[in-house]
C-alpha cells in the first residue's frame, strides 16, 4: 500500500505542482500580449492549483504514514520538515504576491491602461520563488538529507 501512495503523491505532484509552477509563467506571457482574459483565467487556475496541490500534501503524508519502519522517516526527519516549511512558503508565495498581481494586473488591463502593468515584478518574482522552493523540494525528497 506504500507503493500507492507514493505513486499517487508523485503522480499529483506532477500534474498537480506542476501546473502550480508553471501557470504564473503563462499568465506573463499573456500580460505581455496585453490579453487581460487570459491573465483573468490564468489567476483563477493558479489559485485553483495552488490550492489543490495540498493534495500533494496529503499523499504524502500518506506515504510517510505507511512507509518501512526500517527506514525511520517520520515528521521530525529534516528533509520531510524542510519540505513542509519550502511548500508552504512556496503557496504562500503563489496566493499571497502572485494570485493577486495577477488578478490586478487583468483589471488594469481590462480597463484599457497603457504600458506594462504594475504587477508584473510581482509576477515573475513570485512565481521564480516559487518554482525555486518547488525544486528544492524535489531535491529534498530525493537526497533526503
Amino acid at each position: 500500500m506504500d507503493t500507492v501512495f507514493v505513486v499517487l503523491h508523485v503522480v499529483s505532484g506532477v500534474f498537480l505542482v506542476g501546473p502550480m509552477a508553471i501557470l504564473p509563467m503563462v499568465g506573463l506571457r499573456a500580460l505581455r500580449a496585453r490579453e487581460a482574459g487570459a491573465v483573468a483565467t490564468t489567476a483563477k487556475s493558479v489559485r485553483l492549483f495552488t490550492w489543490l496541490s495540498l493534495v500533494v500534501v496529503v499523499l504524502g503524508f500518506g506515504a510517510l504514514g505507511m512507509s518501512d519502519p526500517k527506514d525511520h522517516f517520520s515528521f521530525s526527519s529534516t528533509w520531510v520538515w524542510l519540505s513542509l516549511a519550502a511548500y508552504v512558503v512556496a503557496m504562500l508565495v503563489n496566493l499571497l504576491v502572485v494570485l493577486p498581481a495577477l488578478r490586478s494586473a487583468s483589471t488594469e488591463l481590462a480597463s484599457g491602461g497603457t504600458g506594462k502593468p504594475a504587477g508584473y515584478s510581482r509576477i515573475a518574482a513570485g512565481s521564480g520563488i516559487t518554482a525555486l522552493l518547488l525544486v528544492l523540494i524535489v531535491v529534498l525528497m530525493v537526497w533526503k538529507p
